[in-house]
């Protein structure tokens, strides 16, 4: 098989990267909501820690209530998970085309076996 036209290709690569900014979107959200109920922090402490831990940097507010450290340390948890998975949603089509191109090529190096045989 032939390699996704490129205007195809970059299609493919904006719909995977939309889907990851959903996916940052709908943690901070429940981040941010998690951090103003359970945390008792305003809204915008409440996101400015979801996003400092969504993004591997650590929390920025002290917490003082029991339901406000046991949400953290589940969201936390959460934000690791959710960092490589949209890390591999958004990479997923260029890594794809990588491989498919090394494979192309390897085929033609091998004496031209037909492509799109299945094995």
């Amino acid at each position: 098989m032939d390699l996704l036209p490129r205007p195809i290709f970059l299609r493919r690569l904006a719909k995977s990267a939309l889907i990851g900014l959903g996916f940052i979107a709908a943690s901070l959200l429940v981040g941010t909501a998690g951090y103003h109920g359970f945390a008792g922090l305003s809204w915008i402490d409440a996101l400015l820690n979801a996003a400092m831990i969504l993004a591997g940097m650590g929390p920025v507010e002290p917490l003082t209530t029991t339901g406000g450290k046991l949400f953290a340390t589940f969201y936390a948890l959460f934000s690791g998970v959710a960092f490589l998975t949209i890390v591999g949603v958004i990479l997923a089509p260029l890594v794809h085309r990588f491989l498919h191109r090394f494979h192309m090529d390897i085929q033609e190096a091998a004496g031209g076996a037909k492509s799109g045989t299945k094995r």
